[in-house]
């Protein structure tokens, strides 16, 4: 038997960090919002990921996105704990051409009004008393740029959201029909819930898939897995903030602007191990002392998305270990765990896949590796063109 809902403004599907941010930017506007979340709580890759926060590696148009979400993330974590730390983020130089990047990276930075500094090896050392002096040649800083702990904070957010009045969250809810009845959407779910909306908003890859199959498999959505680890936790240093290194500098959007970056790119070895793998070497301390180490990229399109192996790769890992020892003398390299985890992206220019079905239907998802820097403020974005406001 069915047990309708009653109806709603607005319907969002998936409590990702995505959706969950369209959530919190309608509630703000007075909206009545119910969110269904098909598994208990968020298992996907919002909560597998380094948990940072870092607008410096997004090209001009989506860290507009990201230096906003900064400031959002901050104001939450005034009225309650996600997690943030406003701890900065270092791009650390391993070459000269590295160290060229950096420097005209920094001179972009100041042209758009982005607070970053060029730090030498000194400097860098100073922060970083376990950096390999003859890894580091220079580093560019960001002190603005926050950490959050990946597993934490989505958890905390639905916390908060589920405090707020004219919101409504459903887990283990999985909606496996949505259609457009009259001049309402009417979503079914496998347990026999019927949710009425004036609008709907799908977040997540994976309902889009099962909901609307032949536009999945027509899109040009591409699935991205990562692998990572964590060592064990280390209380007796501080790795503080988020840690990027040369192989993040040869990848990040935002170096791709600087007048080095195809001389740079031409002069880089084809065959080598971390362009096979996509990799490039983070680290991410948490408050436990834990180091999150990592990670690597492997591609599929939509239609051939089973085709991403679920074995972990030994040789990813034990490159994560290898490299990072080249950077960092730790006291210990002992795992503690490993993972993957796997996310949309999109080719298209805007950087997000978005289509309309119907009228009041709205897909939004494929944000690809920007989601936990620039969704809490691209959410709200995209909530005034739905919207028309």
């Amino acid at each position: 038997m069915n047990a309708s809902q009653p109806k709603v403004d607005l319907l969002i599907i998936g409590g990702g960090v995505l959706g969950v941010f369209h959530a919190y930017h309608a509630q703000r506007r007075g909206l009545e919002v119910l969110l269904p979340e098909k598994t208990s709580a968020p298992v996907g890759a919002t909560v597998r990921n380094f948990g940072q926060v870092v607008p410096s590696g997004m090209d001009r148009h989506w860290q507009k996105f990201g230096r906003e979400s900064l400031e959002i993330y901050a104001s939450l974590q005034k009225e309650f704990d996600l997690s943030v730390r406003r701890l900065g983020s270092i791009y650390i130089a391993s070459d000269d051409d590295e160290l060229t990047l950096l420097h005209e990276l920094r001179e972009i930075n100041a042209a758009n009004d982005y607070h970053s500094e060029l730090w030498n090896p000194r400097q860098c050392h100073a922060r970083y008393p376990q950096l390999r002096t003859d890894y580091c040649r220079g580093g560019l800083f960001y002190p603005d740029e926050i950490s959050i702990n990946p597993r934490l904070m989505i958890h905390q957010l639905h916390r908060y959201m589920n405090q707020q009045s004219g919101y409504k969250s459903y887990f283990q809810t999985c909606v496996c029909d949505l259609a457009e009845s009259g001049d309402l959407v009417e979503a079914r779910t496998t347990d026999g819930k019927v949710f009425r909306a004036e609008r709907a908003i799908i977040c997540g890859g994976s309902e889009f898939q099962l909901l609307f199959p032949e536009e999945f498999q027509q899109s040009d959505l591409t699935a991205v897995r990562l692998q990572m680890l964590r060592l064990k936790p280390q209380t007796d240093i501080q790795i503080p903030g988020n840690v990027l290194t040369g192989l993040s500098i040869r990848r990040y959007e935002s170096f791709t602007q600087c007048p080095s970056w195809s001389s740079v790119k031409s002069r880089e070895t084809e065959d080598s191990f971390w362009r096979k793998w996509g990799v490039h070497i983070l680290f991410k301390q948490e408050s436990d002392g834990g180091i999150i180490l990592g990670d690597s990229h492997e591609y599929a399109s939509a239609r051939q998305v089973d085709d991403l192996q679920f074995d972990l790769r030994r040789d990813i890992n034990d490159y994560f270990v290898a490299e990072g020892r080249k950077i960092f003398d730790l006291p210990s390299w002992d795992i503690e765990a490993a993972w993957y985890g796997v996310y949309c992206q999109t080719s298209h220019p805007s950087g997000i896949f978005t289509k309309t079905i119907g009228s009041n239907i709205h897909i939004v998802t494929g944000i690809g590796g920007k989601g936990m820097t620039s969704s809490a403020a691209f959410a709200n974005h995209q909530l005034k063109e739905i919207l028309n406001d």
